[in-house]
């Protein structure tokens, strides 16, 4: 496991408390809050608190291999949590359901170097988010519109 060979590297003990969350974190698919990666995390070890989860996720943040996220603050201002090992990718986030999902490509790649380029600027992180509708969100939502167009 990569992230967990970086953890090693960084001078950091793998313990089996830690080995759980990074399991939980890069194996789910799911962008996890704390709460939840508590909740879950406490399934594979009934003993883990949620001060050894938050302090935790603040040092895997801090030694770069987690990414802390606030995805539009859909559910409020909660942050969730991904690793960093995935590369660089957009959030596209149903503002109805909450559903994520991750778009990798050239366009992001692209828009990075004419920024860099154009405004001599050095990135060292990009976040994009884009909020709208999924497909099922908008047969929903063009449903509700017909029926109050109509009640």
């Amino acid at each position: 496991m990569e992230m967990t060979r970086s953890l090693k590297e960084r001078g950091f003990r793998l313990t089996r408390q830690r080995q759980v969350l990074l399991d939980l974190i890069d194996k789910s698919g799911q962008h996890l809050d704390a709460e939840t990666l508590y909740t879950r995390a406490r399934e594979s070890d009934p003993k883990l608190n949620r001060v050894t989860v938050y302090r935790t996720l603040k040092m895997l943040k801090e030694s770069g291999l987690v990414d802390e996220l606030d995805l539009l603050h859909k559910d409020g201002d909660q942050h969730y949590y991904e690793t960093k090992m995935k590369g660089e990718h957009a959030h596209i986030i149903c503002l109805r359901c909450g559903k994520v999902e991750e778009y990798f490509g050239e366009p992001l790649a692209k828009l990075r170097k004419e920024v860099e380029e154009t405004l001599g600027f050095e990135i060292r992180i990009a976040r994009t988010e884009i909020g709208g509708y999924c497909s099922h969100c908008q047969r929903l939502r063009a449903d509700e519109m017909a029926k109050a167009a109509h009640g």
